[in-house]
């Protein structure tokens, strides 16, 4: 029977592998023979041997006598036969079976041990320096073994091999190859001189050998005009010409196994004009030091922390200082020769000195040019004594790595003292220790304000007076006197004050008062969440527990059982419920509730700033049905008070919300605030060694971009979030996601139990998903002091009362400006200084930000948007009325405005409405409740269930759209801080098994999401419509289907935030139908993108965002309504050649509708938008091009691109239009 072969992979010293398919019988000799025929790397050097754990393998030994087991391989070590050290007599090494075997062992045992470490100081120094992605220098490229180190391992030889090649046959290898294969002992030799004069005379420019463009022009932001190619100054060529040859110098000292000392140093400097580099002496070797001090390390000069690196260049003041030998010169034992260093392992030392050399002083300069840069945008614009200067003060930021990232942060957060702080102490105590590195780039002080008192108003009874003086009241806030006054007087009211203003005695107050007097009259309150209305209960009980008149206080939500609910509708006088239940419950059975709403005398809208968007437009039609019930049905007008955050327009907005002719604005505050101390912080520059950082991408950037990084902004906040913890300031850590919220969790318990063991149980996680029971719960510990802080969502940016809050962390920009200061409003209460700090992501948006914080700090709060008049949703709640009440178009376009008729003529179409011979219009639609068959704000039904697999407890439920970013087989899923590994995924019953496990890594999804447009995709048919109006234009509005496909997944080291695996999965894909409008981009506009070498994908990416920006200006609509397509930076799949937006909502809501007629201005003023925008940069600023809600955190974006296309589709509308005539 024939013996299955096997596959041995083989790797050489400079990383190149490949794997070798061969029978078990055959030798080792047979291996050689066929890794001469197929390995490139054994063809270009026939004499080798192969090395397996440190052992010279025999030429005779079969392949089935050595053991490899998966993931080990052998070593490919070529040797030179004038430099054999073993066994002179027999150079060639297939002799060597003729020799004893007693003779071979002792060989082997010799050889092998000098041998096996090269290989390891070798294939560390690989590991260490390139871990993955190579970065070429301009002496050779170095290897590329792909993405992930599996990926890596598994890659076939070809690749690879023509990679290889490429690098041998470069001249500048080839040099460095002749150099050091002669028998020259240094650069001054008749035979080297001329070569190294050679190489010292090509290092012209700092550039990135694989685009051979100069870094330093690349690299500038603010590039204006036009320039020469390489914008390296004179002195930055000779320090690269200098560094160059003392490279060389050293690998000569590393060949003689001898230490570099100033003292010879010194003297071979005096010649170094035969090099063309004249005056050159110790202080031009010291300078490189002072730039790069990992790479060239003076010691005995100065104490001067460095790392300890295979590559380093180091020179010591005497020849006495032997403490630190070059690793690569092995210590010969005693009695024996000293091994030989190979060519190549000196060649190698040269490249990646070189490489780390030109890495970190391109770093040097990028942090001194994004620091100092003029507007001009002209590069580097500086005397070399400017970058030293700069350089000596920033020492610590360029000695960090992304691999020593987590242990020097370990090491500057040990803060163990648990001294309580105040937050100006804070700022101080963070600047001098985990912010040591500039990560503060701007303290904003907000200063306090002082209290403005009124007495309480003369309309309030004494009772009234009585409650709040029980209650320590002694007078009211300036805002509060005038809002009671003038709500106990009739009047509709809209208070519009900074968060913890007291904004809930402005209605808590005039309701108890008015229901105190008229034990018959009753009280509405909304809120947008049951969390809300759970804190209000609490406060309304203690403000009347000590009235003898009764409220029978009820909330009326989804979780009160049917018993409570019977009592409620009978009982209660004051009900608590949302606009959900409203719009199912309520509404639609109003006649069950004819006791409340015969006697309703207020409506209570708090939180009024969270009806925008889709569910604003649902909530504002809610809000007339109530009306019309109240007024046709059961007599009552009550009166409205409204309570929002600070915004553009909170008059115009509650007006628009219940369709009010008359509102009283009090904006006017009287509270209280200590001194807001607002931190930006940005997380330090560090050296990326490779390429696994999942979330970053160098699409649209300059080259050389990759070779510098921000330290994950997760691990910045959980060191802050420890450091409040500690020193006694209870804080609020707001992060964007469920999943980020529980990643800073976890990390911030890893540190407290490190610096503050008996504080890691006082944190915890908020979010949604989480059961009532156990939201009640922390929201109890946060308020009863138990928990010193929370890790949250949004969830918590709502006035929901936690406590005193001293300090607030902001994860990355939160997508408005008004929900950051609703956030950051959440610390401070009661006129105590607080402490705000927002960490940015890498994304151009936060990064922005952090360069001009002013724009941050100077930008007006949003308008908040609602557009009552949207056809679609409005038809669906005229369906819903017509149940609830027959319609009456001459009274109920009062409520529901002009479009009232089109919608009845639109709904007596489709068969939902008919006409009775009163001109009444009645529902008769397919629904039995119409109100059910839509829901308002997108809440699904389906959801997947979270399971531990051993106590079958429910750990959350997930709605359908987003579980597949949480659970799958072999996801970590996180939950409180605690890890779990995901088992099993029960697609049918959707449920998700999992198991808690102490895992270090993180698991990340791969996916993306298309947008089909049905019917629009292939040929781009031209509009067809009879309206005239809508035929001005190309752009078309069709129905399309949004699907996400997830199709893998990354494990993620915590540590280090490096991809380590990638694993792929088979998941259904998860779509909705929604509208699209868009526009085709001719091919042509293409070309004229690639002809100016611009990124068209970039570009796309940039035009639809200003379109995005845009459209708020021409209609009543929000940010979460509608959405571009973004460019994926991890993607490289075709996406069609359209500038599109799509409705985010399943089915639509008819705004897409609205943008295809006006697509023709839009596309004007996106241009004009774009050309006007003052900003330099290419990746443009959140005024042009980047949108606070981008999908992909503003990535892959091209000013100058979106420019060629916008102009190039306007032109081409035109053109089109003028083509036909009737069109226009």
């Amino acid at each position: 029977m024939v013996e299955m072969e096997r596959l041995i992979e083989v790797r050489c010293l400079d990383g190149q592998s490949t794997k070798v398919s061969i029978s078990p019988n055959c030798s080792i000799a047979d291996l050689k023979a066929s890794l001469k025929e197929s390995f490139i790397a054994a063809k270009k050097s026939p004499n080798f041997h192969l090395f397996f754990k440190g052992s010279k393998l025999r030429l005779e030994s079969r392949i089935d006598s050595v053991s490899i087991d998966n993931g080990e391989f052998l070593v490919l070590v070529p040797f030179a036969k004038k430099t054999q050290v073993v066994s002179p007599r027999n150079d060639h090494p297939e002799e060597i079976n003729t020799q004893s075997a007693a003779t071979e062992q002792g060989m082997m045992h010799e050889a092998s041990h000098s041998a096996w470490k090269e290989i390891m100081n070798d294939l560390s120094s690989i590991s260490e320096i390139l871990p993955d992605d190579s970065i070429k220098t301009s002496f050779g490229a170095l290897n590329n073994a792909g993405s992930s180190k599996n990926e890596g391992l598994k890659s076939e030889s070809s690749g690879k091999d023509s990679f290889k090649r490429r690098k041998k046959d470069t001249v500048m290898n080839s040099t460095l190859w002749d150099i050091f294969s002669s028998k020259s002992k240094n650069v001054f030799d008749r035979e080297t001189c001329g070569k190294v004069l050679q190489l010292v005379e090509s290092v012209n420019c700092l550039s990135d050998s694989q685009s051979g463009k100069c870094l330093l022009f690349e690299g500038s932001v603010k590039i204006t005009v036009k320039m020469e190619k390489c914008s390296c100054q004179f002195w930055l060529k000779k320090v690269l010409k200098t560094f160059t040859l003392l490279n060389i110098m050293y690998a000569f000292c590393q060949m003689a196994q001898k230490c570099m000392t100033l003292s010879v140093l010194e003297e071979e400097l005096k010649h170094a004009s035969i090099f063309g580099l004249d005056d050159l002496c110790i202080s031009d070797v010291e300078n490189l030091s002072r730039l790069c001090p990992k790479v060239v390390v003076i010691l005995g000069k100065e104490e001067r922390m460095f790392a300890k690196s295979t590559f380093a260049i180091i020179i010591s003041d005497s020849l006495t200082f032997l403490v630190d030998k070059p690793k690569l010169a092995v210590r010969p034992r005693a009695g024996r020769k000293p091994a030989v260093v190979s060519t190549s392992t000196i060649v190698n030392a040269v490249e990646r000195r070189e490489l780390l050399f030109k890495t970190d002083l391109w770093m040097t300069i990028k942090i001194y040019m994004e620091k100092t840069q003029s507007d001009t945008g002209i590069p580097l614009c500086c005397s070399l004594q400017d970058l030293l200067t700069y350089a000596d003060s920033h020492v610590d930021i360029l000695k960090n790595s992304e691999v020593n990232l987590v242990k020097n942060r370990a090491l500057a957060s040990r803060c163990c003292e648990q001294t309580r702080l105040g937050p100006i102490e804070m700022i101080d105590h963070l600047r001098k220790g985990i912010g040591m590195r500039g990560q503060m780039v701007h303290v904003e002080k907000i200063d306090a304000k002082l209290p403005a008192y009124a007495d309480f108003p003369d309309v309030l009874s004494e009772n009234s007076k009585a409650a709040l003086q029980s209650l320590g009241f002694s007078r009211l806030y300036s805002h509060q006197s005038e809002a009671i006054h003038a709500s106990v007087t009739g009047k509709n009211v809209v208070v519009a004050t900074s968060t913890s203003s007291g904004k809930s005695l402005c209605y808590n107050l005039p309701v108890v008062e008015h229901l105190s007097q008229n034990t018959s009259s009753c009280a509405l309150y909304i809120f947008p969440t049951k969390a809300l209305a759970q804190d209000q209960l609490r406060a309304l009980l203690e403000m009347t527990r000590t009235l003898s008149v009764s409220f029978n206080i009820g909330i009326y939500d989804g979780d009160t059982s049917q018993e409570h609910r019977i009592w409620i509708r009978d009982n209660a006088r004051l009900l608590i419920t949302n606009p959900d239940m409203l719009h199912m419950s309520i509404l639609p059975y109003h006649r069950q509730f004819q006791r409340i709403l015969i006697n309703l005398r207020f409506v209570v809208i708090d939180e009024t700033h969270m009806y925008k968007g889709a569910f604003g437009c649902h909530t504002a039609l809610i809000l007339r049905r109530l009306r019309r019930i109240c007024s046709h049905v059961h007599g009552s007008d009550p009166s409205f008070i409204f309570c929002t955050a600070t915004s553009a327009n909170p008059r115009e907005h509650a007006m628009g919300l219940a369709n009010l002719r008359t509102l009283e604005l009090v904006q006017n505050d009287g509270s209280p605030s200590g001194p807001k101390y607002f931190v930006l912080w940005n997380p330090p520059l560090t050296v990326m060694k490779g390429s696994k950082n999942h979330n970053k991408s160098n699409h649209g950037s300059p080259h050389g971009e990759a070779l510098t990084t921000r330290s994950s902004p997760i691990l910045e906040i959980s060191y802050l979030f420890a450091e409040m913890v500690q020193h006694g300031l209870r804080c609020i850590t707001f992060c964007k996601t469920r999943k980020l919220s529980e990643l800073v969790l976890c990390y911030t318990r890893e540190i407290l139990q490190v610096t503050a063991p008996a504080l890691a149980g006082t944190i915890c996680a908020y979010r949604g998903g989480y059961n009532p029971q156990d939201r009640r719960k922390i929201e109890s510990d946060l308020f009863g002091g138990k928990l010193r802080g929370v890790a949250a969502t949004n969830a918590l940016e709502l006035g929901i009362d936690v406590g005193h809050i001293d300090a607030t962390l902001h994860l990355g920009f939160p997508g408005s400006i008004a929900s950051l200061w609703q956030q950051a409003g959440r610390s401070g209460r009661r006129g105590r200084s607080s402490l705000a700090i927002y960490v940015a992501f890498e994304g151009p948006l936060d990064q922005y930000f952090m360069r001009f914080p002013n724009k941050l700090f100077q930008h007006p709060v949003e308008h908040v948007l609602v557009d009552a008049d949207n056809e679609k949703v409005l038809e669906q709640h005229i369906a819903c009325a017509a149940l609830e009440l027959p319609l009456c178009l001459e009274h109920d376009e009062y409520h529901f405005g002009s479009h009232l008729n089109n919608a009845i003529m639109n709904l007596k179409n489709k068969g939902s409405l008919v006409i009775s011979p009163e001109n009444l219009w009645s529902y008769i639609g397919p629904e039995e409740k119409p109100s059910r068959a839509f829901s308002i704000r997108m809440i699904e039904s389906e959801k997947y269930k979270v399971v531990e697999k051993l106590s079958n407890e429910i750990l959350e439920e997930i709605e359908d759209s987003r579980a597949f970013f949480q659970v799958y087989e072999g996801a970590v899923y996180m939950h409180q801080g605690k890890t779990y590994m995901v088992e099993a995924l029960d697609l049918s019953l959707k449920v998700a098994f999992c198991l808690k496990a102490d895992l270090k890594y993180f698991t990340k999804t791969r996916d993306y999401t298309d947008i089909h447009v049905i019917g629009g995709n292939l040929a781009y048919p031209q509009v067809k419509t009879t309206e005239p109006e809508q035929m001005a234009t190309t752009a078309q509005a069709n129905t399309c289907t949004v699907t996400t496909k997830w199709f893998g997944f990354y494990r993620i080291w915590r540590a280090s935030n490096q991809i380590f695996d990638s694993v792929e999965l088979n998941l259904p894909s998860f779509s909705y139908e929604s509208q699209a409008v868009w526009i085709r981009v001719p091919p042509s506009i293409r070309k004229a993108v690639d002809i100016q070498k611009l990124s068209f994908r970039a570009g796309q990416h940039a035009a639809s965002h200003a379109l995005l920006n845009v459209v708020p200006l021409y209609l009543m609509c929000n940010a979460s309504d509608l959405r571009s397509e973004c460019a994926n930076p991890h993607e490289t799949r075709k996406i069609p050649e359209r500038i599109l937006l799509y409705d985010q909502h399943p089915g639509g809501i008819g705004i897409a509708k609205k943008v295809q007629l006006l697509f023709r201005e839009l596309l004007t003023a996106s241009l004009e938008l774009v050309t006007a925008c003052s900003c330099s940069t290419n990746a443009g600023c959140p005024s042009c091009i980047q949108t606070l809600s981008c999908s992909e955190y503003n990535e892959v974006l091209d000013k100058k691109a979106a420019i060629i296309i916008l102009k190039g589709v306007l032109q081409a509308e035109t053109e089109s239009l003028a083509s036909n005539p009737t069109k226009s």
